[in-house]
């Protein structure tokens, strides 16, 4: 009698839940990352879902990842100290039950990973910033409380740069063996060649002439990016190369303040403040520079961008930015809140247009090599799956 075949059985698969709890969902960088993380996932393995307890800018990525099928749920949380803040995260976390809890930002590593400890739920912080307010104000009160959490609470602590990792080690004493680099990534298949009709279509769009040599900054307008230095240093840039346009991306409560900096130097016909845009690919496509003048970061995703575009950079020496740009190779360092820097940069690239186009050839090869989204997201899920088998 001849033998019934063996039927081999598929093997259950349970996803884990992993939650991602952050402060709000602006266009901030920690929350941009989200998205892209979100975007590689795994699903056949985890089943994200995402939690936010602040109103911020109106919360524009929400919509992104709306967009991906992931779940995102509201826990209102309106300062620290409030005392029905970490109960409410608990009856949260009660409910949806994860696997892993992701914190990122101050009021979710401090909250969420408490109450993930008080609940046994193993728990991955990420920096994003080398924080280092002076002693005595508030802020550096709150820090030094997250610290303590984040010694004591998660499983591992996630750098975005060593420079953070080192960082965090020295000024808030975390152990060693629990924080580890990772840097951010990007999507790589974003960036693909875009065509001239398209360049010059953007550039008409943004009333930009089509041969004027464009300098771009893509930032939050905050006062520590350092835009204010770029603005005092365009006069001198100007006298040099008079068609030169300075393409400021970004929204924030320091734009006015810089318009009235433009103002004052004379030279706001030359300026352009696009706002918040989502078209990041295409606007660096028709940029000839990218320029950073920052005065903190960690580790600026949008330089990641800037070299997937092809495009040199000029940014400040700070942070983990030298982890991203070899001085010389794919762009220029320069001290922060230095202007005479900033214009001696920025000749040095417009001046000689062929030695600009070969750093941005390299910067494409550097961030292959080093910030690819698909390799990161990889490596956070083998973090994840270790903590799961911690607890």
């Amino acid at each position: 009698m001849a033998k019934k075949p063996v039927r081999m059985m598929k093997k259950n698969i349970t996803r884990k839940r992993v939650i991602f709890l952050i402060d709000g969902l602006g266009m901030g960088g920690a929350e941009r990352l989200l998205v892209i993380y979100l975007q590689h996932l795994d699903r056949t393995r985890f089943e994200p879902r995402v939690c936010v307890m602040q109103v911020k800018q109106n919360n524009p990525m929400a919509a992104e990842i709306e967009k991906l099928g992931v779940p995102i749920d509201f826990v209102p949380v309106k300062r620290l100290a409030d005392p029905a803040a970490l109960p409410r995260l608990l009856g949260y976390l009660r409910r949806i039950r994860p696997a892993v809890l992701h914190t990122q930002l101050e009021f979710a590593d401090t909250l969420g990973s408490t109450a993930a400890k008080l609940l046994g739920i193993p728990t991955v912080s990420t920096l994003h910033t080398a924080d280092a307010p002076e002693k005595g104000e508030k802020s550096y009160r709150r820090l030094k409380l997250r610290w303590w959490i984040l010694r004591h609470f998660p499983a591992r602590v996630i750098a975005v740069s060593e420079g953070t990792r080192q960082h965090h080690l020295r000024v808030g004493n975390l152990p060693p063996q629990k924080v580890v680099t990772l840097h951010n990534g990007i999507d790589l298949a974003r960036f693909s060649p875009v065509s001239s009709a398209e360049i010059a279509a953007m550039r008409e769009a943004l009333g930009i002439p089509a041969d004027a040599p464009l300098l771009v900054t893509v930032a939050v307008l905050r006062q520590p990016k350092g835009i204010q230095y770029l603005l005092e240093a365009l006069p001198d840039i100007l006298r040099r190369v008079p068609d030169t346009r300075y393409l400021i991306v970004g929204d924030g409560d320091h734009r006015e303040k810089l318009k009235s900096i433009a103002a004052e130097k004379g030279v706001s016909d030359h300026v352009i403040f696009a706002g918040t845009r989502r078209d990041i690919p295409q606007i660096l496509a028709a940029a000839d520079i990218f320029v950073l003048p920052t005065l903190t970061e960690a580790l600026p995703t949008v330089l990641a961008e800037a070299m997937a575009a092809e495009k040199p950079i000029i940014a400040s020496d700070v942070g983990g930015v030298p982890e991203m740009l070899d001085d010389g190779q794919n762009g220029l360092l320069i001290p922060p809140a230095d202007p005479s820097a900033l214009t001696e940069a920025c000749l040095k690239l417009l001046e000689n247009p062929e030695r600009a186009r070969a750093m941005g050839k390299t910067g494409r090869q550097i961030v292959e090599a080093r910030f690819d989204i698909q390799r990161q997201v990889r490596r956070l899920e083998t973090l994840y799956l270790a903590v799961c088998g911690e607890k």
